[in-house]
């Protein structure tokens, strides 16, 4: 297999990313790194630099948190109604600009344009969601149950938040934070990943036409987060962290952030099982392996990662299922027919390859892909694994490529002991015709989210978030704003007693 990628940008390529801002947002302002150093963002189809941008230091984080906290209490004391209004003009600002930002997300990280759109209608359902949860954030007033005093509880804003963002939903992940911090009266500072931050400048850009106030939201891309996002941690006027990204730094984030007993919300890595039942849809279930593995090119942590399949109808599925992923078309995303972009840089082709080729050696076989995609770009084949066993590698590191390893069981607690068999709980998926076996599994797997009879799940309504090693906290639905708020009780005598 191979792919033909473009070697040159067209004009319309180029004329958006002419529009989008390379420097640092602070203080409502973009500006150079204070050390004018700079970090190029490549385009993984083709391993050629896209942009260059500010390369945020120490000193630039500090004048970001600077301006946030500066901002935060007349930001607190905003109305709620406006803050909904921004929150819904940025809303309809970026669904009108739909077709720039999707193309803009799959230049830099490389999903397919039809997966980059729908991105952006989910991430900018955030925004709609949020500006609406913003005038809904209610306290509420009791009398004690002495009868001698009031109780009053209301929500305040927890304040200046540092946000830090993954690479591989540039948009969804950065709307699924700032929304319900916006909506609560927080101020930001906002940590894009290096390998896609033009998404990010691009948006941030769009909060301020949309007449976000200056510091409000700051933005430091950089390539060397430690060294930023370290000494904001450790300021006391930091008030919250929010993290999406791997399980080993979101560990060695929290523990930084004890120092300063910081507020955190953590959505870290996930191993998610996908069980298909004797009595599944077969049919389904291959639609439903097609996205809960393909979306981002498996690269999402709610990513199908071990496929459980019962073995009466395990030759079957892998069929099926392997005749789809060998069928997807591989290539630049802004190729119509393509249905799988590049992985996001060489280091993660690798790394997948690896876990492939460790498999093979212990007596898997790959009855589809199975290698690296020749030519340029960090391409890797759709590939699907049987005769995997368990203990193997694959199993228990997260694969975020398109590789689909395949495991049997014979009874239900045989599914349920392979499932429950790591770290994570993220995200469950499972496939069963009968819906009492089905919330017998909700109830069995340790999982924050599951899917029954459903490959893809997410949704800006829906509280998301794992348990064990998967995180802490939820994003969206009504428990999204709540991460960024704290509860605040006054109690006073009855006014109604003598």
């Amino acid at each position: 297999m191979t792919v033909t990628a473009a070697t040159e940008l067209t004009e319309r390529e180029s004329a958006l990313l002419a529009g989008v801002p390379t420097g640092l947002l602070i203080d409502g302002h973009w500006r150079p790194a204070a050390s004018g150093k700079t970090f190029d963002v490549e385009d993984p189809s083709t391993g050629k630099v896209l942009l260059t941008l500010a390369d945020a230091g120490a000193a630039d984080g500090a004048a970001a948190l600077d301006a946030a906290v500066a901002a935060q209490d007349a930001w607190a004391a905003t109305a709620p109604r406006e803050r909904a209004e921004i929150l819904r003009r940025a809303f309809d600002m970026v669904m009108a600009r739909a077709d720039d930002f999707a193309l803009l997300m799959t230049l830099e990280m490389g999903k397919p344009l039809a997966e980059s759109l729908g991105e952006v209608k989910y991430g900018a359902e955030f925004l709609r969601w949020f500006s609406e949860e913003a005038v809904r954030s209610f306290g509420r007033y009791s009398g004690n149950p002495e009868g001698t005093a009031q109780i009053l509880v209301q929500k305040k804003p927890v304040g200046p938040c540092l946000l830090i963002t993954p690479w591989n939903f540039p948009l969804a992940m950065a709307t699924r934070k700032i929304a319900p911090a916006i909506a609560a009266g927080c101020t930001m500072v906002l940590k894009p990943a290096n390998l896609t931050p033009l998404t990010s400048q691009l948006f941030a850009q769009v909060l301020l036409d949309a007449g976000l106030p200056a510091g409000v939201l700051n933005v430091i891309a950089t390539s060397t987060a430690g060294a930023v996002t370290g000494p904001l941690i450790q300021d006391p006027r930091l008030r919250k962290l929010s993290f999406t990204g791997s399980t080993p730094v979101g560990r060695r984030l929290l523990a930084d952030a004890s120092n300063t007993v910081l507020r955190t919300s953590m959505e870290l890595g996930g191993n998610a099982p996908f069980l298909v039942f004797d009595d599944a849809d077969l049919d389904a279930a291959v639609d439903g392996a097609m996205a809960a593995k393909m979306r981002n090119m498996g690269e999402a942590c709610t990513a199908a990662n071990r496929f459980l399949v019962h073995d009466s109808v395990a030759e079957e599925f892998a069929a099926k299922f392997a005749a789809k992923m060998g069928a997807a078309a591989v290539g630049r995303g802004t190729a119509p027919e393509t249905k799988v972009g590049p992985l996001i840089d060489a280091k993660s082709r690798d790394k997948v390859h690896s876990l492939v080729t460790d498999a093979v050696a212990d007596g898997a076989r790959a009855v589809v892909g199975g290698a690296p995609v020749a030519g340029a770009g960090y391409f890797y084949q759709p590939t699907v694994l049987q005769g995997v066993e368990p203990g193997a590698r694959i199993l228990s590191e997260e694969i975020f490529g398109p590789v689909a390893p395949i495991v049997t069981f014979k009874n239900e607690d045989e599914a349920v002991a392979l499932a429950n068999d790591t770290e994570y709980g993220l995200v469950a998926y499972v496939f069963t015709k009968d819906y009492a076996r089905g919330l017998r599994m909700a109830n069995r797997i340790e999982t924050g989210m599951m899917g029954l009879n459903a490959g893809v799940i997410s949704n800006a309504a829906a509280p998301f978030g794992g348990v064990k090693q998967s995180g802490l906290g939820r994003e969206g639905s009504l428990e999204g704003i709540e991460e960024y708020q704290y509860t605040q009780y006054i109690g006073f005598p009855n006014p109604h007693t003598a």
